[in-house]
């Protein structure tokens, strides 16, 4: 006999969690029943042909709407509280990024975890990239050798969307801190397993960029974290999200028998993802990855590869959704549960206090032992 499908809702329907619509399709195990946002408006537009119930007020619609499961789209300071409340009342959790914006508020979401009997996921869809997670096959295989270093970049001018999301300014520029940290260090720990940052130091650089007051947006431009992990590795992660420059989310992966980086996002026509093989690649070039992917391309990239899985950060947003769904769905672990989004978000939190002690290293806590 067939399960019946996962009942899903969205808060935040004005945002991105509306790109996760085909996952549900596509997954077959999962359909939108409700929604909810402040802008009634926004929230009419967005769900045009879509047979869901609507709801502005959050805590109603999870009391009232019988979910099985929730998406947090909403501004960064919000999802903590939301998650919780979606928690308390044993209703799945998959969370838009960050995990939160301080690490207090972090505690209070691994405590909700722990004491509900629904599971959290952070949707990091950088994870997801299919160039990343064939990496991550390759390292499963013992390709790449001993790991020891790696680097994440995340260069995206946000500008344009401080006027519609005035939350940014004060969560993101406001603040000192690498704040979206998880996007490079989500796929790297998911490359280095079993291993989390165990300390960090940050330095940021002088404000280059102006708003539209003609004030200095943030006390930086741009910020480099250097992260020292429990195995002895290195990681650089550099966060930009002023500058007037092309996007760039970029990786640099480095072992004991060959390296990775990419190019993704910013020029991949002309510049595909490099991989480089000891004894097997040329001397001095790079070789295009999709020359050695044969039996690392992941099941659920096979499986879910198509016209809609093309969409929203090159597919990874379907890809995502899909894996959230299937772990919910089949009583399976959550692909990234809440510690693995604390080892994500909490470097970046600390590079905050380091940045204010003058770029001092500082230790990260580790929330399996709050």
């Amino acid at each position: 006999m067939a399960k019946d499908l996962l009942k899903f809702g969205i808060v935040g329907i004005g945002g991105r969690p509306k790109a996760f619509l085909s996952a549900f399709e596509k997954s077959g195990k999962a359909r939108l029943t409700a929604v909810c946002d402040i802008n009634r408006e926004v929230m009419d537009e967005n769900t045009k042909g879509l047979d869901v119930e609507k709801y502005t007020d959050y805590e109603e619609m999870l009391d009232k709407a019988d979910l099985d499961a929730v998406i947090v789209g909403t501004p960064i300071q919000l999802h903590v509280s939301q998650s919780i409340a979606a928690l308390k009342r044993n209703i799945h959790v998959f969370s838009e990024v960050t995990a939160g914006v301080s690490i207090e508020e972090c505690k209070q979401l691994v405590e909700a975890c722990k004491k509900s009997k629904a599971q959290y996921m952070l949707g990091e869809n950088c994870n997801y990239l299919r160039s990343n997670m064939i990496v991550g096959n390759m390292i499963k295989a013992g390709k790449l050798g001993e790991l020891f270093y790696a680097e994440g970049e995340y260069n995206h001018d946000c500008r344009n969307l401080i006027p519609k999301t005035p939350w940014r300014k004060t969560y993101t520029y406001d603040v000192a801190v690498i704040r979206y940290g998880t996007h490079s260090l989500g796929p790297i720990l998911s490359w280095f397993e079993n291993d989390r940052v165990e300390s960090v130091c940050c330095v940021g650089s002088n404000a280059a960029v102006m708003h539209t007051d003609g004030k200095p947006l943030g006390d930086s431009t741009c910020y480099i974290m250097l992260c020292k992990t429990e195995q002895g590795r290195l990681i650089k992660i550099k966060n930009n999200l002023t500058s007037p420059r092309p996007y760039g989310l970029n990786y640099t992966l480095e072992g004991s028998l060959g390296a990775f980086t990419s190019y993704r996002l910013e020029d991949q026509q002309n510049n595909p993802d490099h991989i480089w093989f000891e004894g097997k690649s040329p001397k001095t070039q790079w070789e295009d990855i999709s020359l050695y992917e044969e039996g690392f391309v992941p099941e659920i990239w096979s499986t879910h590869s198509g016209e809609n899985s093309t969409k929203g950060h090159e597919g990874a947003d379907v890809i995502t959704m899909i894996a959230f769904i299937n772990a919910v769905y089949d009583g399976t672990k959550v692909p990234i549960d809440v510690h693995m989004a604390m080892d994500m978000t909490l470097p970046g939190l600390v590079s905050q206090q380091s940045i204010k002690d003058g770029s001092k290293w500082l230790s990260v806590p580790n929330s399996r032992e709050w």
